[in-house]
């Protein structure tokens, strides 16, 4: 396995996503919360760029004692949707909200000093 170095953690703010090549693949590799994921960067569905897409808080139904829809709110799950087709991933599980028996390729990010790896 290949370290690929990402980006210098003084240069990666919170909420910020680096692409990196690893050979012929993609690699979208988050911050969030003072963790870093990473993921390949193709989408389950059609291949798209899963990583690219905006970031956003789980949206949840409301639903009231009496099975009424009351509305929705934003969960603190962070999110972050395929711009190609709307798919829909767990940034910290890389699980498809919309299919949960699909997920992206999970890949391994280590910090050594002021430099991000991921382990591809």
């Amino acid at each position: 396995m290949a370290e690929i170095f990402v980006v210098k953690a003084s240069d990666f703010g919170e909420g910020d996503r680096r692409i990196v090549r690893a050979g012929q693949n993609e690699i979208g590799v988050f911050h969030h919360e003072g963790a870093y994921y990473a993921y390949a960067n193709q989408c389950v569905h059609s291949g798209g760029p899963a990583c690219e897409g905006v970031m956003i808080h789980k949206v949840l139904d409301v639903i009231g004692e009496d099975r009424t829809y009351q509305g929705q709110v934003f969960s603190d799950e962070m999110h972050f949707v395929c711009p190609w087709h709307g798919y829909e991933y767990e940034l910290k599980t890389g699980i498809c909200a919309g299919n949960r028996k699909l997920k992206l390729k999970k890949y391994d990010v280590v910090r050594r000093g002021d430099d991000i790896f991921v382990i591809a």
